[in-house]
């Protein structure tokens, strides 16, 4: 092979690489709040953010700072709460600041508020005529102070969900991921001003999984009666072969036609 072939085959390739690295690659925000949501209004919520975010956004009494330990006792107690469910925070580093992740179950979304870090929002979700309605209103931020944050001001923030069912029409500002996934994305300059932000999705009041379940169901069903029918058929077959062999060495008797009583 020509080593101009080669170049050019290798040179493919790595755009080819390049382009699906981009694809694999997810934005990083300064502070992302995820929400899992369910049918029945439960919910997995994430929020991860740098400690200067949870701080000026959250009022978190955290001490910031590259060569300070993290606080997981102070993260456990601003977290935790009546009915939930709190996995142990763990931590990253960009940037130069240290990243908080927090997972939390809760058993009814609209309880979040009752928690610190989430009291900034209004969660509403109940069925309208035929679909689900989920509405999150996220308010004014109630923060401190944070010097030394290293921010460029080009910090976004994000509020993403994870849709159980078939989304029917959503206000978010991004396109919809995977076909179920929503986000809303902020300046952070915008969030620490307070500038309001309003989710809302519709949708179907089924969920994906049952829908994928059914028609699981439904595919071995039709399965199990076609094969069921072949074997009918074939014993069918085998029995008038049997028959016309039977006759071949008895003259005298009569082949039954199909659908006769042999």
């Amino acid at each position: 092979m020509p080593f101009s072939t080669v170049r050019l085959v290798f040179a493919l390739a790595l755009t080819l690489a390049a382009a699906g690295c981009t694809r694999l690659m997810r934005e990083t925000f300064e502070y992302e709040e995820e929400i899992t949501l369910a049918i029945d209004g439960s919910a997995v919520v994430t929020l991860s953010a740098s400690e200067p975010a949870l701080v000026a956004l959250r009022g978190i009494a955290l001490k910031t700072g590259p060569h300070v330990r993290p606080d997981r006792a102070a993260l456990r107690a601003f977290f935790d709460g009546p009915g939930v469910v709190l996995r142990t925070p763990t931590f990253s580093r960009r940037y130069g600041r240290r990243f908080v992740h927090v997972t939390l179950e809760v058993a009814d979304v609209r309880q979040l508020p009752r928690l610190a870090p989430f009291a900034w929002s209004t969660y509403r979700f109940a069925r309208e005529g035929d679909a689900l309605v989920f509405r999150q209103a996220v308010g004014a931020p109630s923060g401190k102070a944070v010097s030394g944050t290293g921010w460029l001001g080009n910090e976004r923030v994000a509020f993403r969900m994870h849709i159980p069912s078939r989304v029917l029409w959503e206000n978010a500002t991004t396109d919809v991921e995977r076909g179920n996934i929503v986000a809303w994305v902020q300046p952070l300059s915008q969030r620490l001003a307070g500038v309001p932000i309003d989710l809302e999705v519709r949708m179907e009041p089924q969920s994906i999984l049952r829908n994928t379940l059914l028609l699981f169901v439904g595919t071995i069903a039709a399965a199990a009666a076609t094969f069921i029918v072949v074997i009918w058929w074939v014993i069918r077959r085998g029995r008038r072969a049997v028959s016309v062999a039977r006759a071949g060495q008895n003259p005298g008797v009569r082949i039954p036609k199909t659908g006769e009583q042999g």
